[in-house]
């Protein structure tokens, strides 16, 4: 790595966030030296217990505000968990919670953490089964930090990088609402919008078998989430402007606050690719978990690796929004500062 400091944009999901990842697995000689577990730069990595495959994944959560409309930190960190698990076609099977809290943090506040992690373990059906508390200094961490890591079982794994061409894109609810709720929040802008965080792991289940890849949308949102799988799986996917699955007041707000929607997190929502001749009854079923889910867009041939003529035929890999005038416009990996403390 270079002789530099850690930015703001290297935890933001997108571009920056990749760079730094992919020094750290340099170092680790987690790429490509890794004979038993695989999938390693999936949302978990798997390791093969003859006909299942464990999936083992982990995340740190730093929120700001901790508190919020539709959840908390505490649910935040249990659904993420379990929903990184279910994107790649897991079944949750438990969870390990650790806590860091700076000296002075409520108890009360703490209670209502836990009892949330409490009703999401109960909902979902995937037990806490391990953990650690620490408490700092004050002022050496910002109130309270959570790091969680999951197991889960799976007859099939869902890679991100099973993108065909062909394959409809679909969204299983509307995006951003996570990401606008705990903004209007943090600045006192009223809004009916919710955190959309929850687990998937129901939904998932349901229709895992048709998904050619999943991914739920969190740091970096649309944009950072459909780059990497259009990049993993060579193709391009092209977005429809009239089925951009965002709620008007979304758009108003990151208007009001002049950020890109495409970059939004979400922790309730998942974006898949189907088959055309699975998508009806994929869709059909999602409807009866949310209304809204529904076709945002379509995967097209890309280059193939090293093949410059089809480079120049096809086009590069890459996300591209069709606008209502029928253009093409570039929708790129986040590059800059994103808003921080949101997941």
């Amino acid at each position: 790595m270079k002789n530099e400091n850690i930015t703001l944009d290297e935890g933001g999901g997108g571009y920056k966030s990749g760079e730094l990842i992919s020094g750290i697995r340099k170092i680790l000689g987690v790429a490509g030296k890794n004979k038993k577990w695989k999938n390693c730069e999936d949302d978990g990595a798997v390791f093969s217990l003859g006909r299942e495959k464990l999936v083992f994944t982990t995340d740190a959560y730093i929120v700001d505000p901790i508190f919020f409309p539709g959840g908390d930190i505490g649910k935040i960190a249990m659904s993420g968990t379990i929903n990184d698990l279910s994107v790649m076609g897991a079944r949750p099977i438990g969870i390990s919670l650790s806590i860091v809290m700076e000296e002075g943090f409520p108890k009360s506040d703490l209670e209502k953490i836990i009892r949330s992690i409490a009703t999401v373990s109960k909902e979902s059906g995937v037990p806490v089964v391990t953990g650690d508390t620490k408490v700092t200094e004050k002022g050496k961490i910002d109130k309270i930090e959570i790091t969680t890591a999951g197991v889960g079982l799976a007859e099939n794994v869902i890679s991100n990088n099973g993108v065909k061409p062909g394959d409809f894109i679909i969204a299983s609810g509307d995006l951003g609402e996570h990401a606008v709720a705990l903004l209007a929040k943090r600045f006192n802008y009223k809004t009916r919008i919710k955190s959309d965080s929850k687990p998937l792991d129901k939904e998932i289940e349901k229709v895992g078998k048709w998904l050619s890849a999943c991914k739920d949308p969190t740091r970096g949102g649309l944009a950072a989430i459909l780059n990497e799988m259009a990049e993993k799986s060579r193709v391009k996917i092209i977005l429809d402007e009239e089925t951009l699955p965002y709620k008007k007041e979304v758009v108003a707000v990151t208007e009001l606050l002049g950020l890109d929607i495409f970059s939004l997190a979400s922790e309730g929502r998942f974006v898949a690719s189907v088959l055309p001749e699975n998508v009806e009854k994929v869709l059909k079923i999602l409807k009866k978990f949310n209304p809204e889910a529904k076709i945002i867009g379509r995967a097209e041939n890309g280059k193939k690796k090293g093949d410059k003529r089809e480079e120049e035929k096809k086009g590069k890999p890459g996300v591209y929004l069709k606008t209502n005038l029928g253009s093409l416009r570039p929708i790129e990996m986040p590059k800059g500062k994103l808003v921080p403390r949101i997941c």
